[in-house]
Protein backbone atom coordinates (compact mmCIF):
# COMPACT_ATOMS: atom_id res chain seq x y z
CA UNK A 1 0.00 0.00 0.00
CA UNK A 2 1.86 3.12 -0.94
CA UNK A 3 1.47 6.57 1.25
CA UNK A 4 -1.38 8.29 -0.44
CA UNK A 5 -3.38 5.34 0.23
CA UNK A 6 -2.09 4.65 3.48
CA UNK A 7 -3.12 8.31 5.00
CA UNK A 8 -6.69 7.84 3.09
CA UNK A 9 -7.65 4.63 4.71
CA UNK A 10 -6.22 6.57 8.05
CA UNK A 11 -8.17 9.55 7.70
CA UNK A 12 -11.39 7.78 6.67
CA UNK A 13 -11.31 5.42 9.70
CA UNK A 14 -10.46 7.85 12.13
CA UNK A 15 -13.10 10.33 11.40
CA UNK A 16 -15.87 7.21 11.20
CA UNK A 17 -14.78 6.27 14.83
CA UNK A 18 -14.94 9.53 16.12
CA UNK A 19 -18.64 10.72 14.57
CA UNK A 20 -19.35 6.99 15.49
CA UNK A 21 -18.54 7.59 19.20
CA UNK A 22 -18.85 11.12 20.47
CA UNK A 23 -22.28 11.57 22.41
CA UNK A 24 -25.31 12.02 19.69
CA UNK A 25 -25.76 15.63 21.17
CA UNK A 26 -22.27 16.47 19.82
CA UNK A 27 -24.32 17.36 16.22
CA UNK A 28 -26.59 19.95 17.37
CA UNK A 29 -29.51 18.01 15.91
CA UNK A 30 -32.71 17.91 17.87
CA UNK A 31 -33.79 14.37 18.36
CA UNK A 32 -30.99 12.43 16.86
CA UNK A 33 -31.03 8.93 17.34
CA UNK A 34 -28.33 6.40 17.07
CA UNK A 35 -29.17 4.87 14.50
CA UNK A 36 -29.01 7.95 12.91
CA UNK A 37 -25.45 8.68 14.04
CA UNK A 38 -24.26 5.77 12.19
CA UNK A 39 -25.46 6.93 9.53
CA UNK A 40 -23.50 10.00 9.43
CA UNK A 41 -20.21 8.34 10.40
CA UNK A 42 -21.12 5.73 7.78
CA UNK A 43 -22.10 8.97 5.40
CA UNK A 44 -18.57 10.08 5.85
CA UNK A 45 -16.58 7.19 5.65
CA UNK A 46 -17.90 7.06 1.96
CA UNK A 47 -17.58 10.74 1.06
CA UNK A 48 -13.72 9.81 2.71
CA UNK A 49 -13.24 6.88 0.84
CA UNK A 50 -14.64 8.17 -2.63
CA UNK A 51 -12.53 11.04 -2.07
CA UNK A 52 -9.41 9.57 -1.56
CA UNK A 53 -9.44 6.04 -3.11
CA UNK A 54 -7.32 4.23 -0.80
CA UNK A 55 -9.63 0.83 -2.46
CA UNK A 56 -11.38 0.95 -5.83
CA UNK A 57 -14.62 3.48 -5.16
CA UNK A 58 -17.62 0.52 -6.23
CA UNK A 59 -15.49 -1.79 -3.47
CA UNK A 60 -15.98 1.46 -0.86
CA UNK A 61 -20.18 1.26 -2.06
CA UNK A 62 -20.17 -2.73 -1.34
CA UNK A 63 -18.48 -1.65 2.44
CA UNK A 64 -21.02 0.91 2.95
CA UNK A 65 -23.98 -1.48 2.32
CA UNK A 66 -22.37 -4.25 4.68
CA UNK A 67 -21.76 -1.83 7.40
CA UNK A 68 -25.24 -0.32 7.02
CA UNK A 69 -26.89 -3.94 7.25
CA UNK A 70 -24.75 -4.91 10.37
CA UNK A 71 -25.30 -1.69 12.23
CA UNK A 72 -28.27 0.50 10.97
CA UNK A 73 -30.60 -2.47 9.71
CA UNK A 74 -33.44 -4.50 11.50
CA UNK A 75 -30.49 -7.62 10.86
CA UNK A 76 -27.97 -5.44 12.75
CA UNK A 77 -25.49 -7.32 14.90
CA UNK A 78 -27.24 -8.30 18.21
CA UNK A 79 -24.63 -6.38 20.55
CA UNK A 80 -25.00 -3.36 18.20
CA UNK A 81 -29.12 -3.01 19.03
CA UNK A 82 -29.69 -0.58 21.80
CA UNK A 83 -31.32 -2.03 24.92
CA UNK A 84 -34.92 -2.25 25.22
CA UNK A 85 -35.91 -0.58 21.90
CA UNK A 86 -37.41 -2.44 19.25
CA UNK A 87 -36.26 -2.93 15.61
CA UNK A 88 -39.04 -0.31 13.87
CA UNK A 89 -38.75 -0.05 10.32
CA UNK A 90 -42.15 1.94 9.45
CA UNK A 91 -42.69 5.07 11.01
CA UNK A 92 -46.59 4.50 11.37
CA UNK A 93 -45.14 2.00 14.19
CA UNK A 94 -43.33 4.42 15.82
CA UNK A 95 -43.60 4.87 19.60
CA UNK A 96 -42.06 7.18 21.72
CA UNK A 97 -39.68 6.23 23.56
CA UNK A 98 -40.05 2.62 23.10
CA UNK A 99 -38.34 2.22 19.83
CA UNK A 100 -36.32 3.84 16.98
CA UNK A 101 -36.58 3.84 13.59
CA UNK A 102 -34.51 1.16 11.92
CA UNK A 103 -33.73 0.31 8.23
CA UNK A 104 -35.84 -2.62 6.91
CA UNK A 105 -32.54 -4.81 5.90
CA UNK A 106 -34.45 -5.76 2.34
CA UNK A 107 -34.37 -2.14 1.94
CA UNK A 108 -30.76 -1.99 1.74
CA UNK A 109 -30.22 -4.99 -0.33
CA UNK A 110 -33.16 -3.82 -3.13
CA UNK A 111 -30.85 -0.65 -3.50
CA UNK A 112 -28.95 -3.02 -6.00
CA UNK A 113 -32.38 -4.28 -7.66
CA UNK A 114 -33.50 -0.59 -7.70
CA UNK A 115 -35.05 0.12 -11.07
CA UNK A 116 -32.75 2.68 -11.71
CA UNK A 117 -29.91 0.22 -11.77
CA UNK A 118 -32.03 -1.95 -14.04
CA UNK A 119 -32.09 0.79 -16.57
CA UNK A 120 -28.66 1.43 -16.51
CA UNK A 121 -27.72 -2.05 -16.86
CA UNK A 122 -30.22 -2.35 -20.21
CA UNK A 123 -28.25 0.47 -21.37
CA UNK A 124 -24.50 -1.63 -20.59
CA UNK A 125 -26.62 -4.40 -22.50
CA UNK A 126 -27.27 -2.85 -25.94
CA UNK A 127 -24.12 -1.13 -25.89
CA UNK A 128 -22.27 -4.10 -25.62
CA UNK A 129 -24.31 -5.83 -28.40
CA UNK A 130 -23.61 -2.94 -30.69
CA UNK A 131 -20.10 -2.93 -30.04
CA UNK A 132 -19.89 -6.86 -30.84
CA UNK A 133 -21.65 -6.55 -33.86
CA UNK A 134 -19.85 -3.57 -34.95
CA UNK A 135 -23.00 -1.67 -35.10
CA UNK A 136 -21.31 2.12 -33.41
CA UNK A 137 -18.39 2.24 -35.76
CA UNK A 138 -20.24 1.11 -39.37
CA UNK A 139 -22.51 3.97 -38.05
CA UNK A 140 -20.00 6.58 -37.07
CA UNK A 141 -18.16 5.54 -40.76
CA UNK A 142 -21.88 6.32 -42.54
CA UNK A 143 -22.38 9.67 -39.83
CA UNK A 144 -18.95 10.87 -40.95
CA UNK A 145 -19.55 11.09 -44.60
CA UNK A 146 -21.48 14.30 -44.65
CA UNK A 147 -18.41 16.58 -42.76
CA UNK A 148 -16.06 16.63 -45.32
CA UNK A 149 -12.16 16.89 -44.90
CA UNK A 150 -12.72 20.60 -43.67
CA UNK A 151 -11.13 20.61 -40.23
CA UNK A 152 -14.09 22.45 -38.65
CA UNK A 153 -16.88 20.33 -40.38
CA UNK A 154 -14.40 17.30 -39.23
CA UNK A 155 -14.50 18.73 -35.73
CA UNK A 156 -18.03 19.47 -36.27
CA UNK A 157 -19.05 15.86 -36.87
CA UNK A 158 -16.42 14.32 -33.91
CA UNK A 159 -18.49 16.09 -31.93
CA UNK A 160 -21.98 15.49 -32.65
CA UNK A 161 -21.37 11.66 -33.03
CA UNK A 162 -19.70 11.13 -29.90
CA UNK A 163 -22.46 12.92 -28.12
CA UNK A 164 -24.98 10.81 -29.70
CA UNK A 165 -22.97 7.72 -29.11
CA UNK A 166 -22.38 9.25 -25.11
CA UNK A 167 -26.53 9.50 -25.24
CA UNK A 168 -26.46 5.48 -24.87
CA UNK A 169 -23.37 4.04 -24.13
CA UNK A 170 -21.11 4.42 -21.44
CA UNK A 171 -19.19 7.86 -21.97
CA UNK A 172 -16.26 5.94 -21.62
CA UNK A 173 -16.84 3.42 -23.77
CA UNK A 174 -17.84 5.99 -26.28
CA UNK A 175 -15.01 8.22 -26.03
CA UNK A 176 -12.78 4.52 -26.32
CA UNK A 177 -14.15 4.02 -29.60
CA UNK A 178 -14.19 7.47 -31.08
CA UNK A 179 -10.39 8.36 -29.85
CA UNK A 180 -9.59 4.65 -31.82
CA UNK A 181 -10.95 6.38 -34.74
CA UNK A 182 -9.29 9.62 -34.44
CA UNK A 183 -5.74 8.48 -33.34
CA UNK A 184 -4.34 7.55 -36.47
CA UNK A 185 -5.74 10.97 -38.08
CA UNK A 186 -4.04 12.91 -35.27
CA UNK A 187 -0.72 11.54 -35.54
CA UNK A 188 -0.62 12.06 -39.11
CA UNK A 189 -1.67 15.49 -38.56
CA UNK A 190 1.45 18.17 -37.58
CA UNK A 191 2.15 19.77 -34.98
CA UNK A 192 -0.56 22.50 -34.30
CA UNK A 193 -3.39 24.23 -32.06
CA UNK A 194 -5.94 22.39 -34.29
CA UNK A 195 -5.09 18.86 -33.54
CA UNK A 196 -5.27 19.91 -29.50
CA UNK A 197 -8.73 21.05 -30.38
CA UNK A 198 -9.46 18.23 -32.06
CA UNK A 199 -8.37 15.47 -29.72
CA UNK A 200 -10.34 17.83 -27.11
CA UNK A 201 -13.24 17.79 -28.70
CA UNK A 202 -13.75 14.06 -27.61
CA UNK A 203 -13.49 13.98 -24.19
CA UNK A 204 -15.72 17.29 -24.27
CA UNK A 205 -18.39 15.68 -26.20
CA UNK A 206 -18.65 12.48 -24.74
CA UNK A 207 -19.07 14.17 -21.13
CA UNK A 208 -21.65 16.51 -22.15
CA UNK A 209 -23.44 14.16 -25.07
CA UNK A 210 -24.26 11.93 -22.08
CA UNK A 211 -26.65 14.51 -20.24
CA UNK A 212 -29.27 14.22 -22.96
CA UNK A 213 -30.59 10.75 -21.64
CA UNK A 214 -31.30 9.00 -18.37
CA UNK A 215 -28.99 6.56 -18.81
CA UNK A 216 -26.30 8.61 -20.27
CA UNK A 217 -24.43 8.80 -17.00
CA UNK A 218 -24.64 7.64 -13.65
CA UNK A 219 -25.49 10.99 -11.98
CA UNK A 220 -28.75 10.94 -14.35
CA UNK A 221 -29.74 8.09 -13.22
CA UNK A 222 -29.41 8.78 -9.08
CA UNK A 223 -31.37 11.99 -10.08
CA UNK A 224 -34.27 10.09 -11.87
CA UNK A 225 -34.36 7.57 -8.83
CA UNK A 226 -35.06 10.87 -6.29
CA UNK A 227 -37.69 12.39 -7.97
CA UNK A 228 -39.75 9.18 -8.55
CA UNK A 229 -39.23 7.63 -5.11
CA UNK A 230 -38.11 10.61 -2.94
CA UNK A 231 -40.55 13.05 -4.81
CA UNK A 232 -43.02 10.97 -6.50
CA UNK A 233 -42.60 13.04 -9.62
CA UNK A 234 -41.87 9.95 -12.36
CA UNK A 235 -39.47 10.97 -15.19
CA UNK A 236 -40.06 9.93 -18.63
CA UNK A 237 -37.19 9.22 -21.17
CA UNK A 238 -38.93 11.03 -23.64
CA UNK A 239 -39.82 14.22 -20.98
CA UNK A 240 -35.77 14.08 -20.34
CA UNK A 241 -34.78 14.35 -23.81
CA UNK A 242 -36.91 16.94 -24.99
CA UNK A 243 -35.23 19.66 -22.37
CA UNK A 244 -31.95 18.06 -22.36
CA UNK A 245 -31.11 17.40 -25.83
CA UNK A 246 -31.26 21.05 -26.55
CA UNK A 247 -29.03 21.48 -23.84
CA UNK A 248 -26.58 19.55 -24.95
CA UNK A 249 -26.58 20.76 -28.26
CA UNK A 250 -26.29 24.11 -27.15
CA UNK A 251 -23.36 23.37 -24.48
CA UNK A 252 -21.65 21.75 -27.89
CA UNK A 253 -22.04 24.02 -30.28
CA UNK A 254 -20.78 26.80 -28.13
CA UNK A 255 -17.63 24.51 -27.01
CA UNK A 256 -17.05 23.78 -30.67
CA UNK A 257 -16.89 27.46 -31.63
CA UNK A 258 -14.56 27.51 -28.55
CA UNK A 259 -12.35 25.09 -30.01
CA UNK A 260 -11.79 26.78 -32.98
CA UNK A 261 -11.29 30.23 -32.08
CA UNK A 262 -8.34 28.76 -29.29
CA UNK A 263 -7.01 25.81 -31.23
CA UNK A 264 -7.73 27.31 -34.85
CA UNK A 265 -6.10 25.01 -37.50
CA UNK A 266 -3.54 26.59 -40.04
CA UNK A 267 -5.32 28.17 -43.33
CA UNK A 268 -5.42 25.46 -46.07
CA UNK A 269 -5.16 22.43 -43.70
CA UNK A 270 -7.46 19.54 -44.60
CA UNK A 271 -8.03 16.23 -41.90
CA UNK A 272 -9.12 13.27 -43.97
CA UNK A 273 -11.15 10.33 -41.70
CA UNK A 274 -10.96 6.70 -42.61
CA UNK A 275 -13.10 4.55 -40.87
CA UNK A 276 -13.21 0.96 -41.36
CA UNK A 277 -15.93 -1.82 -41.10
CA UNK A 278 -19.48 -2.28 -42.78
CA UNK A 279 -22.85 -2.95 -41.55
CA UNK A 280 -23.03 -7.14 -40.43
CA UNK A 281 -25.45 -8.46 -42.38
CA UNK A 282 -26.09 -11.29 -40.33
CA UNK A 283 -29.73 -12.57 -38.98
CA UNK A 284 -28.39 -11.78 -35.31
CA UNK A 285 -27.03 -8.38 -36.49
CA UNK A 286 -30.38 -7.64 -37.96
CA UNK A 287 -31.83 -8.74 -34.11
CA UNK A 288 -29.63 -6.29 -32.72
CA UNK A 289 -30.26 -3.34 -34.87
CA UNK A 290 -34.11 -3.93 -34.74
CA UNK A 291 -34.18 -4.58 -31.19
CA UNK A 292 -32.19 -1.05 -30.60
CA UNK A 293 -34.38 0.87 -32.33
CA UNK A 294 -37.18 -0.03 -30.67
CA UNK A 295 -35.80 0.07 -27.79
CA UNK A 296 -35.12 3.83 -28.22
CA UNK A 297 -38.47 4.53 -29.63
CA UNK A 298 -40.41 2.66 -26.82
CA UNK A 299 -38.30 5.14 -24.29
CA UNK A 300 -39.21 8.07 -26.17
CA UNK A 301 -42.98 7.10 -26.51
CA UNK A 302 -43.17 5.94 -23.15
CA UNK A 303 -46.66 8.11 -22.39
CA UNK A 304 -48.25 6.88 -25.33
CA UNK A 305 -47.26 3.27 -24.90
CA UNK A 306 -47.55 3.13 -21.46
CA UNK A 307 -44.19 1.07 -20.73
CA UNK A 308 -42.19 3.08 -18.56
CA UNK A 309 -38.46 3.11 -19.31
CA UNK A 310 -37.59 0.78 -16.35
CA UNK A 311 -39.72 -1.75 -17.94
CA UNK A 312 -38.53 -1.21 -21.38
CA UNK A 313 -34.67 -1.24 -20.19
CA UNK A 314 -35.02 -4.73 -20.00
CA UNK A 315 -36.64 -5.81 -23.15
CA UNK A 316 -32.59 -5.83 -25.14
CA UNK A 317 -32.03 -8.37 -22.38
CA UNK A 318 -34.46 -10.57 -22.74
CA UNK A 319 -34.60 -10.51 -26.57
CA UNK A 320 -30.75 -11.25 -26.43
CA UNK A 321 -30.48 -13.64 -24.29
CA UNK A 322 -33.14 -15.89 -25.62
CA UNK A 323 -31.64 -15.23 -29.43
CA UNK A 324 -28.39 -15.95 -28.36
CA UNK A 325 -26.79 -12.92 -28.80
CA UNK A 326 -26.11 -11.96 -25.68
CA UNK A 327 -24.38 -14.83 -23.94
CA UNK A 328 -22.16 -15.13 -20.16
CA UNK A 329 -19.61 -14.12 -21.97
CA UNK A 330 -20.90 -10.81 -22.68
CA UNK A 331 -22.41 -10.70 -18.88
CA UNK A 332 -18.92 -10.31 -17.83
CA UNK A 333 -18.36 -6.93 -19.57
CA UNK A 334 -21.48 -5.33 -17.95
CA UNK A 335 -20.20 -2.45 -15.97
CA UNK A 336 -20.86 -4.08 -12.40
CA UNK A 337 -18.34 -1.49 -10.40
CA UNK A 338 -20.68 1.53 -11.77
CA UNK A 339 -23.60 -0.90 -10.74
CA UNK A 340 -22.53 -1.49 -7.83
CA UNK A 341 -21.28 2.17 -7.49
CA UNK A 342 -24.81 3.35 -8.03
CA UNK A 343 -25.92 1.17 -5.41
CA UNK A 344 -24.03 2.16 -2.45
CA UNK A 345 -25.32 5.66 -3.24
CA UNK A 346 -28.97 4.80 -3.29
CA UNK A 347 -28.37 2.79 0.28
CA UNK A 348 -27.41 5.36 1.30
CA UNK A 349 -29.96 7.45 0.49
CA UNK A 350 -32.24 4.97 1.87
CA UNK A 351 -30.50 5.28 5.30
CA UNK A 352 -31.26 8.96 5.16
CA UNK A 353 -34.67 9.00 4.44
CA UNK A 354 -35.95 5.40 6.38
CA UNK A 355 -34.32 6.59 9.86
CA UNK A 356 -35.37 9.84 9.94
CA UNK A 357 -32.42 11.65 9.58
CA UNK A 358 -33.03 13.59 6.07
CA UNK A 359 -36.12 15.23 7.80
CA UNK A 360 -33.84 16.01 11.16
CA UNK A 361 -30.82 17.28 8.75
CA UNK A 362 -33.22 19.48 6.65
CA UNK A 363 -34.88 21.32 10.04
CA UNK A 364 -31.80 21.75 11.79
CA UNK A 365 -30.42 23.87 8.95
CA UNK A 366 -32.83 26.86 7.68
CA UNK A 367 -32.44 25.73 4.10
CA UNK A 368 -35.95 28.24 3.84
CA UNK A 369 -34.38 31.26 5.14
CA UNK A 370 -31.57 31.25 2.29
CA UNK A 371 -32.01 32.51 -1.22
CA UNK A 372 -33.38 29.80 -3.04
CA UNK A 373 -31.19 30.74 -6.26
CA UNK A 374 -28.28 30.33 -3.52
CA UNK A 375 -29.57 26.86 -2.86
CA UNK A 376 -30.01 26.21 -6.17
CA UNK A 377 -26.64 27.72 -8.35
CA UNK A 378 -24.65 26.68 -5.41
CA UNK A 379 -25.27 22.87 -5.31
CA UNK A 380 -24.53 23.02 -8.62
CA UNK A 381 -21.13 25.18 -8.19
CA UNK A 382 -20.25 22.42 -5.24
CA UNK A 383 -20.94 19.63 -7.42
CA UNK A 384 -18.67 20.84 -10.02
CA UNK A 385 -15.70 21.46 -7.71
CA UNK A 386 -16.15 17.99 -6.23
CA UNK A 387 -16.55 16.20 -9.27
CA UNK A 388 -13.61 17.65 -11.06
CA UNK A 389 -11.37 15.86 -8.09
CA UNK A 390 -13.45 12.73 -7.59
CA UNK A 391 -15.79 10.64 -9.57
CA UNK A 392 -18.69 12.59 -10.92
CA UNK A 393 -20.92 9.42 -10.03
CA UNK A 394 -19.81 9.45 -6.53
CA UNK A 395 -20.37 13.14 -6.03
CA UNK A 396 -23.86 12.71 -7.49
CA UNK A 397 -24.55 9.91 -4.90
CA UNK A 398 -23.19 11.78 -1.96
CA UNK A 399 -25.48 15.41 -2.59
CA UNK A 400 -28.83 14.20 -4.01
CA UNK A 401 -29.86 12.34 -1.09
CA UNK A 402 -29.15 15.25 0.95
CA UNK A 403 -30.78 17.83 -1.39
CA UNK A 404 -33.78 15.50 -2.64
CA UNK A 405 -34.69 16.20 1.60
CA UNK A 406 -33.90 20.10 1.15
CA UNK A 407 -35.91 20.02 -1.97
CA UNK A 408 -38.98 18.49 0.15
CA UNK A 409 -38.96 21.16 2.91
CA UNK A 410 -38.63 23.84 -0.05
CA UNK A 411 -41.33 22.90 -1.73
CA UNK A 412 -42.56 26.36 -2.28
CA UNK A 413 -39.75 28.76 -2.80
CA UNK A 414 -38.31 26.16 -5.20
CA UNK A 415 -41.88 26.07 -7.18
CA UNK A 416 -40.90 29.15 -9.08
CA UNK A 417 -37.93 27.55 -10.31
CA UNK A 418 -38.96 23.98 -11.62
CA UNK A 419 -39.49 22.75 -8.21
CA UNK A 420 -37.23 20.22 -6.71
CA UNK A 421 -36.54 18.96 -10.37
CA UNK A 422 -34.47 22.11 -11.14
CA UNK A 423 -32.63 21.27 -7.95
CA UNK A 424 -32.05 17.25 -8.64
CA UNK A 425 -31.30 17.43 -12.52
CA UNK A 426 -29.05 20.90 -11.85
CA UNK A 427 -26.78 18.44 -10.13
CA UNK A 428 -26.87 15.61 -12.23
CA UNK A 429 -25.67 18.00 -14.76
CA UNK A 430 -22.96 19.97 -13.01
CA UNK A 431 -21.67 16.56 -12.14
CA UNK A 432 -21.22 15.98 -15.96
CA UNK A 433 -19.85 19.65 -16.86
CA UNK A 434 -16.90 18.56 -14.56
CA UNK A 435 -13.56 18.02 -17.11
CA UNK A 436 -11.27 20.37 -16.01
CA UNK A 437 -8.50 17.73 -15.41
CA UNK A 438 -7.15 14.31 -16.97
CA UNK A 439 -8.70 13.15 -13.52
CA UNK A 440 -12.29 14.37 -13.39
CA UNK A 441 -13.43 11.96 -15.68
CA UNK A 442 -12.26 8.51 -17.93
CA UNK A 443 -13.15 10.40 -21.54
CA UNK A 444 -10.33 13.05 -20.03
CA UNK A 445 -7.68 10.32 -18.97
CA UNK A 446 -8.41 8.33 -22.70
CA UNK A 447 -7.86 11.83 -24.14
CA UNK A 448 -4.99 12.85 -22.30
CA UNK A 449 -3.29 9.43 -22.44
CA UNK A 450 -2.98 9.66 -26.05
CA UNK A 451 0.13 12.61 -25.48
CA UNK A 452 -1.44 15.09 -27.46
CA UNK A 453 -3.38 17.54 -25.38
CA UNK A 454 -1.57 18.98 -22.37
CA UNK A 455 -3.03 19.56 -18.49
CA UNK A 456 -3.70 23.53 -19.18
CA UNK A 457 -5.15 22.99 -22.49
CA UNK A 458 -7.90 20.79 -21.26
CA UNK A 459 -8.54 22.99 -17.66
CA UNK A 460 -9.26 26.03 -20.18
CA UNK A 461 -11.84 24.20 -21.95
CA UNK A 462 -12.72 22.46 -19.28
CA UNK A 463 -13.44 25.85 -17.20
CA UNK A 464 -14.81 27.04 -20.48
CA UNK A 465 -17.70 24.47 -20.43
CA UNK A 466 -18.53 24.10 -16.87
CA UNK A 467 -18.81 27.93 -16.98
CA UNK A 468 -20.75 28.57 -19.76
CA UNK A 469 -22.66 24.78 -19.55
CA UNK A 470 -23.92 25.72 -16.04
CA UNK A 471 -25.22 29.17 -17.54
CA UNK A 472 -26.92 27.46 -19.99
CA UNK A 473 -28.65 24.31 -18.25
CA UNK A 474 -30.09 26.09 -15.24
CA UNK A 475 -31.03 28.73 -18.10
CA UNK A 476 -33.11 26.59 -19.78
CA UNK A 477 -34.31 24.11 -16.64
CA UNK A 478 -36.18 27.30 -15.28
CA UNK A 479 -37.31 28.47 -18.86
CA UNK A 480 -39.12 25.18 -19.41
CA UNK A 481 -40.85 25.03 -16.52
CA UNK A 482 -42.39 28.51 -16.92
CA UNK A 483 -43.75 27.22 -20.19
CA UNK A 484 -44.75 23.89 -18.61
CA UNK A 485 -41.85 21.58 -19.74
CA UNK A 486 -40.46 19.32 -17.18
CA UNK A 487 -38.55 16.03 -17.07
CA UNK A 488 -41.25 14.17 -15.05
Amino acid sequence: MNRKKFIGWVVSIVLTLFLWCVPTDFFGIEGLSVVEQRIIAIFVLAACLWISEPIPIWTSSVLVMVLMLLTTSDSMLAFLRPENLDLVTDKSNLVEGSSILFISYKAIMAAFADPTVMLFMGGFVLAIAATKYKFDAALAKVLMKPFGNKPSMVMLGFILITALFSMFMSNTATAAMMLAILTPVLASLKESKGRIGLALAIPVAANVGGMGTPIGTPPNATAVKYLTDNLGQAVSFGGWMMIMVPIVILILFLSWLFLQKFFPFEKGETVNVEIEGSFDKSPKAWIVYITFIVTILLWVTGKFTGVNSFSVALIPFAVFTVCGIFDKNDLKKVDWDVLWLVAGGFALGVGLDKTGLAEHLVSAIPFNTWPVMLVVVGSGLLCIIMSTFMSNSATAALLIPILAAVGTGMTEQLAPLGGAATLLVGIALSASLAMSLPISTPPNALAYAKGFIKTKDMAVVGIFVGIIGMIISYAVLIFASKIGLSVC
